[in-house]
């Protein structure tokens, strides 16, 4: 293998995984990347990146894929079911390595299966690829847990900047990890310049390790205002996110995503720092402080 993965396509680049993925590859400089978008797609793109708009059929994928040495997938849960055609049109093409889209909770978990029963299709992918290996196609699974600034930025954690109010779960004691965006997208870009080191491994990566007491009081002091708090539980939370689901509210897979990394479910593994093994290290990524990403959310 080349001393590292220059041509790089991205599927579903346009999302919020993708652009942050995108965007760090655009910003080392050090890849030729191409876009690839459906045909009906409008999405614009960074200057420098080539775009090619195609048909997600086989023979379509395979003439995208052609000549990159790496696709990374980060497309959204309505395409989950569709990597594995990815694959097969990247074995077709020749292409060296695979990145699908994980960057979120364990997949190899049996307790996030059991929260979130689609992550199995991004499980049943991980096995796909191993059983590819012999093919001359290697793989590459990152798990970064939550997005810290983003969710603290959008309110996806649930904690409210603009009205000073958050939901705690269980007490809020229970430690996890989670990443930042920036982290997410180096982790990537450092994966395609050590393929050597990443080749066949499902990756757990970390930004902060933390609990939700510790970010709640990180953003009092920050704000200088004393914060109400809505006590919730895992069963509550797991509960009305089933029955949302259910009744067809998509919200419902929000809140069983925070169950991965606020939950009390048996065997879950949240904290990536202590129940796994890093890949900081071989890629060069460093733990932060969480006092120092929250002064970025009121800057």
């Amino acid at each position: 293998m080349a001393s590292y993965l220059k041509h790089v396509a991205i599927i579903g680049a346009s999302g919020s995984i993708g652009k942050i993925i995108l965007d760090s590859l655009v910003a080392s400089s050090r890849f030729e990347i191409t876009v690839i978008s459906r045909k009906d797609s409008e999405a614009t793109f960074p200057p420098g990146v080539a775009v090619l708009r195609a048909e997600y059929s086989d023979q379509g994928l395979e003439a995208a894929f052609k000549s990159q040495d790496v696709v990374i997938s980060a497309v959204g849960a309505s395409a989950f079911g569709e990597q594995k055609k990815f694959v097969d049109a990247a074995i077709r093409a020749g292409v060296k390595r695979f990145i699908p889209s994980e960057f979120s909770a364990n997949s190899q978990n049996d307790a996030v299966l059991q929260l979130l029963p689609l992550f199995g299709q991004k499980n049943k992918l991980i096995e796909y690829l191993k059983s590819k290996e012999t093919d001359g196609l290697t793989w590459t699974g990152i798990a970064s847990s939550g997005l810290f600034d983003w969710g603290l930025a959008n309110g996806f954690l649930e904690f409210d900047i603009a009205n000073h109010t958050a939901t705690i779960w269980d007490g809020g004691n229970k430690s996890f990890t989670l990443t930042n965006q920036k982290a997410l997208g180096e982790a990537v870009a450092s994966v395609l310049l050590h393929p050597h080191e990443s080749r066949n491994q499902f990756l757990f990566i970390a930004s902060v390790e933390t609990t939700q007491k510790d970010i709640l009081a990180a953003l009092e002091e920050k704000s200088g205002v004393k914060w109400a708090v809505k006590k919730t539980t895992t069963d509550i939370q797991v509960s009305e996110g089933v029955k949302k689901l259910a009744s067809g509210d998509f919200n419902g897979a929000f809140a069983l995503v925070r169950a991965t990394v606020f939950g009390n479910t048996p065997g879950l593994h949240s904290n990536y720092a202590k129940e796994e093994k890093l890949a900081n290290n071989v890629l060069g990524l460093h733990m932060e402080a969480i006092s120092d990403v929250v002064k970025h959310m009121f800057n």
